[in-house]
């Protein structure tokens, strides 16, 4: 079967798939028992219920005793369906709750439950810095009268910091935090300057968002590299000259882009060389990178440029994606595209993708109001099943069908006039746009129609709190990003609720969407702001046929002359389903070439745990040392003991980190490579490992033959200093995220070709 077709046959069972979830039968069992303890519980002193807290063992006990921690240091009983969730996440599964049901307390008595069962330390991962310190400060109290300390880690926290926050029973942490951290600790030369202790329990939350959107972003340590050049500033001042249709032209689907014979014979002569000639690769590769970052990302849709520097953004939440850059010389070609220094790369020390860094601990559950979509990707990456957990109060939340739209002019004038209508009555309205660029264009739309909004994108995501707390404010409206999906809540009448039962009255908050986004998640996050703990609301999105994820996913089913009315709102059943089918197909799509990343990041993960029990045990014993004495006996003998030890340990540590450096390097090499093959008739997958295997294997022989030469070849007879031997680690080290490249590989792109030609066949 070649590649295509396998391709196909899986996006079939993809599209066919049901989402399956676990009974909550056996848990919703005890909690009669969690009731029962109640009144005794209530009847302790702190001191008392602290001291309880130390002895809890089963579910039940861990609950009530919660429960009335919860009670006491917030005012805030947690509901029997937040113990539900808690019961769940102790359980090792991912509670799907829904948005306003209390998540973060949730996640609070599971963490304390943890702990009790002896699964400690507790890692709560979250998405970014603010949520960490938040909800730490928020949950102190809480911890403390269980008995237990908590701390939290920052970007902005030191060594040290993180050293004691990392020794608190728990520590809530961003994922990408907590991953480089994890990165730094395995090249420490010191036991002592490990920050970071055994990995035991994650509680993730929004765990759809950290392992599946966030999966295969591999996180990244870097080092510096001495007269590092950067030849893409000046191949994008030639590129930028070009002429599109002419020099280059731009695929259909908009992610790939080619030279022209024109294009390449106007570059070779500004150049003066020959692009295809086996000495000017580099050229080449520039050349070609540059023109990507020209004619295929946008500012203001792709990336937005603030503070003198280019911040990607993520697609999935709307926000700038912290210390994110894209791979393969596309960041330098976009900072040069907008009259950018370059920002080093530097070389890659060690790199880990999130999802391989989460497998690293011994129990993973999680929490998010948007699991049952990916159930079947949870189960198959991290064998979580879902635990689907009630609402406390029936969701009476109005989502009307989609307002489908010929054309974006007229979606947007009848957007616009939806927004106005409410605003005028006083209802608060809550608007997702796709991207920075549409909100700032609706903000300005609205201004013209006289309908005044507050903005909310990754140009001013600091202000979001802010912002968020009022947009429930009798007559707002907010147009925001995918920012406002995630993450927060939204009182009615504003944060002091003053105007609450306005707002009521007039049907709460009305949120829309000005586009179906790739995820059913995305958009469900987004409903998922209105109808707070049974707070009324409403939903509704309007969706243009010239949508990208309509042109790009369902172009071809669409009827060629849909029925509408004279507003151009399209009335057809065969219009609707192509909508809907285009957003599963989307997510196939992103779902097959997340399972491609994962197939070749295996062989690399068990690579590097296999490197890193080598690296352990030099780390903290005399191998070393004993290797020494066997191979190079003669001047082993002759070094002082403690010389000796020192010598051995710094150097066999220095090239083991080195060699995989280099492996590192040469991975990505023959990865890049076998994408190509994929065109033919070799599984890609196949060749890499063909190259994989046996270059780790050169790796181990390597080390212990360098670590020889080097001793045998350094002096110590005035004792051991690393700059002897030329051992010098890079005096500086940074972490950054990389980006997944907008345009893919080579397999990315045929993977995407095969999800469009799936039309209704694989339903």
């Amino acid at each position: 079967m070649g590649v295509s077709q396998r391709l196909k046959s899986r996006f079939r069972k993809f599209l066919q798939r049901p989402g399956t979830t676990v009974d909550l039968g056996p848990l919703e069992k005890r909690l009669p028992a969690v009731e029962a303890r109640e009144e005794a519980l209530q009847e302790l002193d702190d001191e008392a219920l602290t001291a309880a807290a130390g002895e809890a063992k089963t579910f039940e006990e861990i609950c009530a005793v919660g429960r009335e921690a919860a009670r006491r240091a917030l005012e805030q009983r947690p509901y029997d369906v937040q113990l539900l969730g808690a019961m769940a996440l102790l359980s090792g599964k991912v509670a799907e709750m829904a948005t306003g049901e209390g998540k973060t307390l949730t996640a609070t008595v599971a963490a304390y439950g943890h702990v009790r069962l002896g699964n400690g330390p507790v890692h709560v991962l979250t998405v970014n810095d603010y949520l960490a310190r938040r909800d730490a400060t928020w949950m102190e109290p809480v911890y403390k009268l269980l008995g237990l300390t908590v701390g939290w880690v920052t970007e902005a926290s030191t060594p040290q910091e993180r050293r004691e926050a990392y020794a608190a029973d728990v520590t809530y942490v961003s994922v990408s935090e907590a991953g480089f951290d994890y990165l730094r600790d395995q090249l420490v030369t010191d036991v002592e300057d490990r920050v970071q202790r055994a990995l035991a329990t994650a509680i993730v939350d929004e765990a759809d968002s950290i392992l599946i959107d966030e999966a295969r972003v591999p996180m990244v340590l870097a080092g510096n590299v001495v007269g590092e050049s950067d030849p893409v500033h000046n191949a994008a001042d030639l590129v930028r000259a070009l002429r599109p249709g002419k020099d280059f032209e731009v695929a259909d689907d908009g992610r790939s882009v080619a030279f022209t014979d024109a294009g390449l014979k106007a570059l070779e002569e500004k150049m003066d060389l020959d692009l295809y000639s086996d000495e000017h690769v580099a050229e080449l590769s520039a050349v070609n990178v540059a023109l990507h970052a020209e004619a295929l990302l946008r500012r203001d849709v792709d990336y937005i440029v603030r503070d003198g520097s280019v911040e990607l953004i993520d697609e999935m939440r709307g926000r700038v994606a912290q210390r994110r850059r894209w791979p393969d010389g596309l960041q330098a070609a976009v900072e040069a595209k907008e009259g950018l220094r370059a920002t080093a790369e530097g070389e890659v020390l060690d790199t880990i993708t999130v999802q391989a860094y989460i497998a690293l601990y011994k129990t993973v559950c999680g929490m998010t109001a948007t699991a049952v979509h990916v159930g079947e990707q949870l189960r198959e990456y991290f064998k979580l099943e879902v635990a689907v957990i009630p609402s406390n109060t029936p969701n009476i939340r109005e989502d009307e069908p989609d307002r489908i739209y010929s054309a974006h002019d007229m979606r947007d004038e009848a957007l616009v006039e939806e927004i106005k209508i409410a605003h005028e009555k006083g209802r608060p309205v809550l608007i997702g746009t796709l991207d920075v660029k549409a909100s700032e264009l609706l903000a300005k739309q609205l201004a013209a129609a006289g309908v005044p909004s507050v903005v909310l994108n990754a140009k001013n995501d600091d202000e979001e709190a802010t912002i968020i707390a009022e947009a429930g404010a009798l007559g707002a409206v907010t147009v925001s990003t995918q920012m406002a999906g995630r993450g927060v809540d939204i009182r009615l009448g504003g944060s002091d609720e003053k105007d609450r039962d306005a707002v009521v009255e007039l049907g709460g908050l009305f949120v829309i969407g000005s586009g179906r986004h790739d995820s059913r998640r995305v958009d469900d996050q987004l409903r998922g702001r209105a109808g707070r703990q049974g707070d009324p609301g409403g939903s509704v999105f309007f969706v243009s046929l010239e949508d990208n994820l309509v042109t790009r996913h369902a172009g071809d089913i669409l009827p060629s002359s849909p029925r509408m009315d004279m507003d151009g709102v399209v009335h057809d059943d065969q219009v609707d389903y192509a909508v809907e089918h285009a957003q599963r197909v989307a997510e196939g799509v992103n779902h097959e070439i997340h399972r491609n990343t994962w197939r070749y990041s295996v062989v690399i993960e068990q690579q590097r745990i296999a490197l890193a029990e080598r690296r352990e045990r030099l780390l903290t014993s005399e191998v070393a040392t004993i290797m020494l004495l066997e191979r190079s006996p003669e001047k082993a003998k002759e070094t002082d003991e403690d010389v000796l030890s020192d010598a051995a340990r710094a150097i066999a540590l220095y090239h083991l980190d080195r060699l995989w450096v280099d492996h590192l390097a040469e991975l990505s090499e023959v990865r890049e490579g076998v994408h190509l093959r994929a065109l033919g008739k070799l599984d890609p997958l196949d060749e890499f490992h063909r190259a994989a295997v046996p270059a780790f294997q050169k790796v181990f022989t390597e080390i212990e033959s360098r670590t020889i030469a080097t001793f045998e070849e350094v002096d110590l007879t005035d004792g051991w200093e690393p700059d002897r031997a030329d051992l010098v680690r890079p005096s500086a080290t940074w972490t950054y995220l990389v980006h997944d490249n907008p345009f893919g590989s080579e397999l990315d792109r045929l993977i995407a070709a095969v999800g469009r030609r799936l039309t209704s066949g694989a339903e």
